[in-house]
């Protein structure tokens, strides 16, 4: 037993020797060239190609490799043995991804395809601004040479399409808004956001179905329009103007639109944002896939018909406060000196429909009024706002939804029910056309009954009948009073009309008595 550890120890001298005597003849030039050579003819008589994805690049992230982690993480790709789990920052969902050298075979287009997840000891770093990472992280990707030019380019455009997806998939929508007079974050950034959980959906909105649908292709077609604007030199965005009495639902049209489309809501207080300039970078600082919003448009800043004459403007007194501090936009000076507010229309339509709003793409404005006749025919023209949606009061088929979404009632249990409910859901109808009752009125009686079905929908009834009622009142009460200012209107005119000639006047009159007592005697 002696003599074997000894034989072993004079090999183990023999092999150190070796070493020492290689390191002498062979210095590490000599060897890197040797391994290079030996690399190359190893690829070059080999079936496959590789393809090395790093984390960084330099001093910057990569964002293909992100792109590809976040494909290898989704549910189809999942075939390994060992995963990461992770969960990113604003994001309610856990996604997997490989673990330190791990493989894992993916398929494109019938080609199979080998992903290596590869983690290894960076060596020491030198003096740096940003410090590196201990760990180098990368992928290689293993293709086939006959497959290269096959699947390369497009695979690798596939990949970045479905990471965005799975990203605004697990990612939670944002809700922004502008910040007070202008100011910056810590980051630099003229936004203020908070996490977007409105719970608003088509399913759920109290609207025509119909009417809903065409909203829900047209947004669908957008979405997928990328090709159709680039072929026809379009800007890749569009807006949408709502419209309609307050309660009607235009905010949780809004809510319904980004939960659909999965987009960010850039809501813009447009009383915060002093000048032109100030709203051209906050539109610049808005990312795409997202929805610019402003609500009561015609509340937030002064946006009149300019077609109207301005009867507040005396020749003699000059221009008015509204005028001098910039908010009238029938100046249209444009200057943004002096402490008010200095937004013009032509800033607002720039922002809407100009050079600028093409900083960006795949966004949507839309924009909320309850009088659309107080706004200026310029800012709802086509290409700006292309769809107008008016959000009228509550009718038949609407109230069908807001019963299911409150009391739980479908079609099937109404074909079903008792005659009663049929009954009264029949007088419902004919009714709630002449009542001009909003969702927002209509959902209050439904919340303040929704654990007894029938009390809710009697007592609905009853409001219905008593507004509709009140309107048929109000609108006689308009009709009166209309004759009435019409006969007044007219004597007014008859009184002060110049130039009459009593005397032929009464001529006239003494000449068709005589004309009737004559008749008379005949």
């Amino acid at each position: 037993m002696k003599e074997y550890w000894t034989s072993f120890a004079s090999l183990l001298g023999v092999l150190a020797f070796c070493q020492t005597l290689l390191q002498t003849v062979f210095p590490p030039e000599l060897r890197f060239a040797l391994i290079k050579l030996f690399n190359r003819v190893f690829h070059w008589f080999s079936s496959y190609c590789y393809f090395d994805i790093t984390e960084i690049d330099g001093v910057n992230t990569n964002e293909l490799y992100n792109a590809v982690q976040l494909y290898l993480s989704s549910s189809v790709s999942i075939t390994g043995s060992r995963l990461s789990l992770t969960r990113a920052l604003n994001s309610s969902a856990i996604t997997f991804g490989l673990s330190n050298n791990d493989v894992i075979v993916d398929y494109f287009n019938g080609v199979n395809v080998l992903w290596e997840h590869i983690v290894t000891q960076r060596q020491s770093q030198t003096f740096s601004w940003r410090p590196l990472p201990e760990e180098k992280r990368g992928f290689t990707l293993r293709i086939k040479k006959r497959d290269k030019s096959l699947i390369l380019n497009s695979y690798l455009d596939f990949i970045m399409d479905k990471a965005n997806e799975i990203r605004r998939k697990n990612q939670d929508r944002l809700l922004y808004t502008n910040s007070r007079g202008g100011s910056l974050d810590s980051r630099g950034h003229p936004w203020e956001s908070v996490p977007f959980k409105h719970p608003s959906t088509f399913d759920t909105l109290a609207m025509d179905p119909e009417k809903k649908s065409e909203i829900m292709n047209d947004l669908k077609d957008f979405a997928d329009g990328q090709n159709f604007y680039q072929k026809t030199g379009r800007a890749w965005k569009r807006g949408y103007l709502l419209y309609g009495p307050p309660g009607t639902g235009k905010s949780s049209m809004i809510a319904a639109m980004a939960n659909f489309l999965g987009y960010d809501i850039y809501d813009l207080e447009l009383t915060e944002v002093h000048t032109n300039s100030e709203l051209r970078k906050l539109l610049m600082k808005t990312s795409s896939k997202s929805i610019i919003v402003i609500e009561d448009i015609d509340c937030s800043i002064n946006l009149s018909n300019r077609k109207k004459p301005n009867n507040n403007i005396n020749s003699n007194s000059g221009p008015s406060p509204d005028m001098r501090n910039g908010s009238g936009f029938g100046s249209g000076s444009g200057h943004e000196e002096g402490g008010g507010n200095t937004i013009t229309l032509s800033g607002l339509l720039n922002f809407t429909d100009g050079l600028w709003s093409c900083c960006g793409s795949e966004r949507i404005f839309v924009f909320t009024t309850n009088h659309i006749e107080k706004l200026d025919p310029a800012l709802l023209r086509c290409g700006r706002m292309d769809m107008h949606i008016f959000m009228s009061y509550c009718s038949f088929s609407s109230l069908k939804i807001l019963l299911k979404n409150y009391l739980g009632y479908n079609e099937e249990e109404e074909e079903e029910g008792n005659k009663a409910n049929d009954v009264v859901l029949g007088d419902i109808e004919t009714v709630i056309e002449k009542a001009q009752m909003t969702p927002a009125d209509v959902s209050e009686v439904l919340i303040k009954n929704r654990r007894d079905r029938a009390k809710a929908v009697r007592e609905l009834l009853e409001v219905l009948k008593l507004k509709a009622k009140a309107n048929n009142s109000t609108e006689l009460g308009n009709r009166t009073s209309e004759r009435v200012e019409e006969e007044e209107e007219q004597e007014k005119r008859a009184l002060e009309s110049p130039n009459v000639d009593f005397d032929h006047l009464s001529s006239c009159d003494n000449n068709k008595n005589g004309e009737k007592e004559e008749s008379k005697e005949k």
